[in-house]
């Protein structure tokens, strides 16, 4: 982090000096480099806001890039984020409006958004929310994803979704299980779901698409192949009804 610090100062630093050095490029008298030195360190010490808003330029184009890339790999891998028949949907099967949700069971923000999600199917049955779960943050993780996918294979992905991130409980595989009981699945079907390569293949390849796409944290959100940063309800809504009104 010091390194890259240092780096976008040092650039920063010469965005300035070369905006001076042109400046004085253009005076009627062409002075030799070492007063051109002389005037560029005498500028930036008479007007040391000049690297602070360098710094700010280059801080500012460095994000408009990265979203730029993020949002070009959404859209050439946009029919695997929105149609994969491997990926479990909440709400509308058929709704207009995709939204999609990258989560873990595991993660803290996930579980503060989940209301989010589900106060938004609810007013919105227009919305088809897809779940890719992925396993960042803890050994439990991974058992949720696959048992989520398992109860999936029974048509009852929305209630294990619902009961797992409902449950009181700490996140383990005995919890899990539970809840799977508690919804009535079948656990012989379940038990062996849940360890098929079908659902192990389906959370590899939701690992893997989230690493094509950059999606590095969770929870995110992609609303109609657009990247939303928020865990806010009315956001979300806010953002859904300017997609409705196009």
């Amino acid at each position: 982090m010091k390194n890259s610090s240092l780096y976008i100062s040092l650039v920063a630093l010469l965005a300035s000096a070369s905006a001076v050095f042109l400046s004085v490029q253009k005076a009627p008298s062409e002075p030799d480099q070492t007063d051109a030195v002389a005037l560029v360190e005498s500028a930036l010490k008479s007007n040391p806001k000049l690297v602070i808003q360098a710094m700010q330029d280059y801080e500012r184009i460095a994000q408009e890039e990265a979203l730029a890339a993020t949002q070009k790999s959404l859209d050439d891998n946009i029919e695997a984020i929105n149609n994969d028949p491997n990926t479990p949907v909440i709400g509308n099967p058929n709704g207009s409006i995709v939204l999609v949700e990258y989560f873990d069971f595991a993660c803290g923000y996930c579980h503060r958004v989940y209301p989010a999600i589900k106060n938004i199917i609810a007013k919105n049955p227009d919305v088809k929310v897809l779940g890719k779960t992925l396993a960042f943050v803890s050994s439990a993780s991974d058992y949720a994803g696959r048992a989520a996918l398992a109860a999936n294979e029974q048509g009852k992905y929305t209630e294990m979704y619902s009961a797992i991130f409902e449950s009181k409980d700490r996140l383990s595989e005995d919890s899990i299980n539970a809840a799977a009981q508690k919804i009535g699945l079948d656990m012989e079907k379940f038990n062996a779901d849940v360890n098929s390569e079908k659902v192990k293949n389906a959370m590899k390849g939701f690992s893997d698409l989230a690493s094509k796409i950059q999606v590095n944290g969770v929870p995110t959100l992609i609303l109609n192949g657009k990247i939303i940063q928020t865990i806010d309800e009315n956001e979300i809504q806010r953002r859904i009804d300017e997609v409705k009104s196009k």
